[in-house]
């Protein structure tokens, strides 16, 4: 069991017989009332977000997820296709359920996947990736002042904003959490 009250992004619970995964929480206390905690929570199975009000220090049960390393294979449409490291065998994952990391995925790329019991719930993407910039606009000589940045479109298909200076052919570090540039490799 966890508190409502040590909540942290990231940690997983089970609620209403469903495992969820905590996106964003926040603490907030009105005049003459109980502490709540407002929550976002994203299913781990269907891909859905609820936004879920608790009361401060209410006990929920916390789920402890196994982990195992995978190589994701290959997309075809809205399925992606995976192997265990240890096992070689296949699997695939639907666009729901990788979320927003899917944008992410290059092929080859070692990530672990999170298992409840028997059942696979999704994947963990590294923290950061390197991506190769297919397209952006050129930077304007001399627009560096404003600390300005312009949108790239990453070898995956995501588009992330970048800084002026970052041309076609760059490789970018992505924080694969908020989807941002890191830095140019």
């Amino acid at each position: 069991m966890i508190s409502t009250n040590d909540f942290f992004i990231g940690v997983t619970i089970e609620v209403d017989g469903e495992v969820y995964q905590v996106i964003e929480f926040l603490h907030f206390k009105t005049a003459q009332r109980q502490a709540l905690v407002r929550t976002k929570l994203r299913n781990l199975r269907t891909g859905a977000v609820l936004e879920r009000t608790f009361k401060a220090g209410e006990k929920v049960k916390r789920v402890y997820l196994d982990k195992r390393e995978a190589q994701y294979l290959y997309r075809d449409g809205d399925t992606y296709y995976f192997m265990d490291n240890e096992t070689y065998e296949q699997f695939a994952l639907s666009g729901e359920q990788l979320g927003e990391g899917a944008k992410f995925l290059k092929e080859n790329m070692n990530l672990q996947v999170l298992f409840y019991g028997d059942q696979i719930l999704g994947v963990e993407l590294p923290v950061t990736v390197e991506l190769k910039v297919v397209q952006t606009e050129p930077g304007i000589r001399g627009d560096t002042v404003s600390g300005g940045s312009k949108p790239a479109v990453l070898e995956t298909g995501a588009v992330i904003q970048v800084p002026l200076f970052v041309e076609v052919g760059d490789v970018v570090k992505v924080d694969t959490r908020e989807g941002t540039y890191v830095e140019r490799v």
